[in-house]
């Protein structure tokens, strides 16, 4: 595990997104998940965001979910570094999922806003506002592509100044925010969102990552991150034109499997997604190897 990971801020450094393997069943596999977990942070990672949208949340019974947590927590040895996602289509079944995390000993959580319809700026700030009561730090995440509802840096500002949020997982593609965010609310974190515009936003200030790709190559992306956010442009650059055409299929549609099937491709386990994912076919899955294969052959690992 890094030297450099401060448990007073845990939602900093590289929190990897973590995917949930499955048995041939399409059961959860929790023992297959805590030998991931730990093998993530053997690799140079600082933590796992369990329950986000590559460990299939959306698809997880109730006991299901409460229970990968607490498989996260047992095998990282330390709750500070497990951020679970807690989003719900409401704003008390995301607190009741805030306060099991912590419960667990988690250092912070990962919530999306409102996302049962296009909610308004008052709706969103509530929603934060009752999740924040949970007394768990709270990272924000803000995915105008999949929600319709964007967390614009104004609006970052005043979660923030609430105390609703403590940093946001900044996810809309557009590195220029950054800058506006760092003005508006010097003091709320922004992570990095997005693994394939992990170099633009490290140097716009960016001080975590709640990344993707580790799942499949974490000691590469460790380099890259840990470069970046030093300004290391000699190391970091080449290594991110090397990484980038593996990195962007965490930004497509079909992100889960991609990722689940690089994983399978360099000999961790992937495995299946639960409907109604379905399985990588045609040009999809031909770009995903041919990336995969890329990166493989560089020496990433």
């Amino acid at each position: 595990m890094t030297a450099t990971w401060n448990p007073t801020r845990p939602w900093r450094g590289i929190m990897v997104a973590t995917t949930l393997p499955f048995r041939d069943d399409l059961s959860v596999d929790h023992d297959a998940y805590a030998e991931h977990v730990r093998w993530l942070l053997d690799n140079g990672c600082d933590g796992v965001v369990p329950n986000g949208s590559l460990g299939e949340y959306q698809t997880l019974t109730d006991e299901e979910r409460a229970q990968v947590v607490r498989t996260a927590v047992e095998a990282a040895g330390d709750g500070a570094r497990v951020m679970p996602g807690v989003a719900a289509y409401g704003s008390a079944e995301a607190r009741r999922w805030t306060e099991q995390a912590g419960e667990a000993g988690c250092g912070s959580v990962l919530l999306l806003p409102p996302n049962a319809f296009r909610a308004d700026e008052q709706t969103v700030r509530a929603h934060y506002a009752e999740v924040a009561k949970a007394s768990v730090p709270v990272v924000a995440y803000n995915n105008p592509i999949d929600t319709k509802v964007d967390l614009t840096p104004a609006l970052l500002a005043d979660l923030h100044a609430e105390g609703s949020i403590v940093a946001v997982k900044e996810f809309s593609g557009d590195v220029r925010r950054a800058y506006e965010i760092s003005e508006l609310a010097p003091e709320l974190d922004l992570l990095i969102g997005a693994d394939d515009v992990l170099l633009e936003l490290a140097l716009a200030g960016a001080v975590g990552w709640i990344a993707g790709y580790p799942n499949a190559f974490p000691a590469a992306c460790s380099e890259l991150y840990r470069a970046a956010v030093a300004g290391d442009i000699s190391t970091a650059l080449p290594l991110y034109k090397s990484l980038h055409s593996l990195l962007r299929w965490d930004s497509k549609t079909e992100f889960v499997q991609s990722i689940k099937l690089s994983m399978d491709l360099v000999g961790r386990r992937g495995g299946p997604t639960r409907p109604p994912r379905h399985p990588l076919t045609g040009e999809i899955e031909a770009g995903v190897r041919e990336a995969t294969e890329k990166a493989a052959a560089a020496g990433h690992r």
